[in-house]
């Protein structure tokens, strides 16, 4: 199968799952989930779905949550895709929200230091007389 073809599935799956998980499956472990991506394998028997939190202490109750919606979501999938092999879904956490709000945080105490670094090296001592 062509990277075309599965590029395409997988975004169609995705599109369609974004908008099966907000409209219609009300399972309260999948609150507040961001899909991000669907990787889908080359025989369109697999698919990746990759999804972000803000709480990632959450991931192991949207997995499980996730895996009881799944047969509901290929059930949906397949009335609405109407494509002849519809991949099995699996839920994989994507750390890159997480670990991006992580190195902001770095970035800003690394400029702080600096910042304050920098503040204490303008200022001349007093005891030092000046070369005028």
């Amino acid at each position: 199968m062509g990277a075309r073809r599965t590029r395409r599935v997988g975004n169609l799956i995705l599109a369609e799952l974004a908008e099966l998980l907000l409209r219609r499956v009300k399972d309260p472990r999948l609150e507040g989930l961001t899909l991000t991506a669907v990787d889908v394998s080359p025989d369109l028997h697999q698919a990746k779905v990759f999804y972000s939190l803000l709480d990632p202490q959450r991931q192991p109750q949207v997995e499980a949550g996730f895996a009881a919606a799944a047969p509901f979501l290929r059930r949906e999938l397949a009335a609405r895709l109407r494509i002849k092999t519809l991949p099995r879904l699996e839920a994989v956490f994507d750390g890159s929200i997480v670990r991006g709000l992580a190195m902001d945080e770095l970035i800003k105490k690394a400029r702080q230091a600096d910042g304050e670094s920098a503040a204490g090296q303008d200022a001349a001592p007093a005891d030092e007389p000046d070369d005028a």
